[in-house]
């Protein structure tokens, strides 16, 4: 085992780098070691550049991090759980061959209702179907028909993102993009393109509303569109973000969720040993003050000691916000541009909480153990408790009944824990983005704790520890503009060539020898790896004559 590696979860570091001796200038510098650097870095690297990371904290992986929050308890901090990481990056990188392991979850979801029930979502259709029957036999029945229709549009999805999307002012190879991408969705029968058309423009609500007839059933597949989206189920275009959820994979299973064992900061730690075997620097705690730019082309950057490095592309894989909005000097970047950045939409309702626990939570409407505690646990048991949630933080700064979903990993990972103890994540909805959270991510924490406690009694005695991330306190721990875990809103004007900017949305930020690799650009976010192998993508392409011509540049 490589010595920089303890226990498969800590990256140690060697003074500032942990990549050998420095090398004074670099085909590429990347501002950020979270899963996307390091998938764009393995491409690049993959085909000769010589590549440097660098990083604002202690460690690799971003959001995607474990780390033990309390005595004995370690646990995912940010990101939590795996289904959306492409298979094509997976194979590519050989994660498999250096220990990455995704445990499926034996069903998806489990909500308790407020009357004292519960259902159950996934483990197999026919499994689904009997769940749903106990609400309503319509809701049963068409239910294979429901996800014929996502899984129609998702395939789409799937391949669309691990590609470029065309771009505006791109020369003949704009052109040749629209026509190949175009080209899938216009073979889609006409129903599947009325299909398209809803997921992409209605409400969560109303798409749901056409299929089914419970309101339990609803709220199963309603949550989806939520997840890091502060936003109702009634706001148009919510479908979409419900679709985003169900393109993944796991193991290579269509729509599954898992656990990832060790936590996600296995697999960024797995990544950091894959790439730097490869030769591509990582440097840790070396925060970036700001690119550096020299006639109108990005030349490399400048850190917070002083330092400058050269390289001939800069890579960013921070939020777009972050990035034009603290990274530049003044007359950098053209007053239009600026201004148009300013407009980009960027916080989540997300607060994010670990907690050490004594025991397993005993649900009131499910006590003992069994697959529930493996699955995603769902506190939100109505889509009107969900529009609820979000009227109370746009009036009071968080929900009064959050929406909670709960995960806990020692389940299937008894490594997180000591024995007979687990550790639970708790991924919670709607919190105001722009709230003192200075003065109130206590008070916020303990409603969230007080939520879980009215479906699991005795919930708050268990409890051993916590970490709690305020959308401040992800924006401060994370750089994640807002708590905005997305890097910017998934809206429709901020989708495919619009992400993050019409004009800039093949990777390709306003200024010469300048990308960018992170969620802010298509497909979005989530621990995918699209963005980062798609910008390499187009990195190496520019390195082409043909690719040039094809972009008239």
């Amino acid at each position: 085992m490589d010595p920089r590696f303890r226990g498969g979860d800590e990256w140690e570091k060697t003074e500032k780098n942990t990549g050998g001796p420095m090398t004074t200038h670099y085909d590429a510098v990347i501002i950020g070691a979270g899963h996307n650097g390091l998938v764009c870095a393995f491409y690049l690297a993959k085909a000769g550049l010589k590549v440097r990371i660098v990083e604002r904290l202690d460690t690799v992986g971003g959001a995607a991090v474990t780390q033990e929050f309390h005595p004995g308890f370690r646990n995912s901090v940010a990101s939590y759980t795996v289904s959306l990481l492409q298979p094509q990056v997976i194979a590519d990188m050989k994660l498999a061959d250096h220990g990455y392991k995704v445990i499926e979850r034996p069903i998806s979801n489990f909500l308790p209702q407020e009357d004292g029930g519960y259902l159950k979502l996934g483990g197999g259709l026919e499994k689904t179907q009997a769940e749903f029957r106990r609400f309503s036999a319509h809701d049963a029945d068409i239910l294979p028909a429901y996800y014929d229709a996502l899984e129609g549009v998702a395939d789409v999805l799937r391949d669309l993102a691990m590609k470029t999307p065309p771009n505006l002012g791109g020369g003949v190879k704009t052109l040749l993009d629209g026509a190949l991408q175009g080209r899938k969705l216009a073979g889609l029968s006409i129903e599947q393109q009325r299909d398209v058309l809803d997921l992409f423009t209605k409400s969560a609500r109303t798409l749901l509303d056409g299929w089914f007839e419970s309101e339990a059933v609803k709220a199963a597949f309603g949550f989806d569109a939520v997840v890091g989206n502060y936003a109702s189920p009634d706001a148009p275009g919510s479908a979409y973000v419900l679709l985003h959820h169900v393109f993944g994979e796991v193991n290579g299973k269509k729509g599954a969720w898992g656990h990832s064992v060790g936590g996600m900061g296995a697999i960024t730690q797995i990544m950091a040993k894959v790439v730097t075997a490869m030769g591509v620097e990582i440097s840790l705690e070396t925060p970036v003050a700001r690119v550096l730019v020299d006639g109108g082309k990005a030349v490399g950057v400048k850190l917070e000691s002083g330092e400058e490095i050269a390289a001939d592309r800069v890579i960013a894989n921070v939020g777009p916000k972050l990035l034009y909005g603290k990274m530049f000097a003044d007359g950098d970047l053209s007053p239009e541009f600026t201004r148009r950045m300013k407009g980009f939409k960027a916080g989540s309702g997300t607060f994010r909480m670990n907690v050490a626990l004594s025991e397993l939570p005993r649900f009131t409407c499910l006590p003992e153990p069994g697959e529930h505690h493996q699955s995603g646990i769902i506190i939100a048991p109505t889509l009107d408790y969900m529009d609820q949630a979000f009227v109370d933080a746009k009036q009071f700064g968080w929900s009064k009944k959050p929406i909670v979903e709960m995960l806990i990993p020692s389940t299937v990972d008894a490594s997180l824990a000591p024995e007979g103890c687990h550790v639970a994540s708790l991924f919670c909805q709607q919190f105001k983005p722009d709230h003192d959270w200075d003065a109130d991510e206590g008070k916020a924490a303990d409603t969230i704790i007080d939520t879980v406690e009215a479906h699991a009694p005795g919930f708050r005695a268990s409890i051993l520890g916590t970490q709690i991330l305020s959308p401040l306190g992800l924006e401060r721990r994370f750089g994640l503009a807002g708590g905005d875990i997305m890097h910017g809103n998934m809206s429709l004007d901020q989708l495919w060539s619009a992400r993050p900017m019409l004009g800039h949305g093949a990777y390709r930020g306003p200024l010469k020898g300048l990308y960018m690799c992170g969620a802010g650009t298509h497909p979005g976010g989530g621990v995918t790896g699209a963005p980062g192998h798609n910008c390499a993508g187009e990195v190496l392409a520019d390195r082409s004559f043909f690719g040039r011509l094809l972009r008239g540049s």
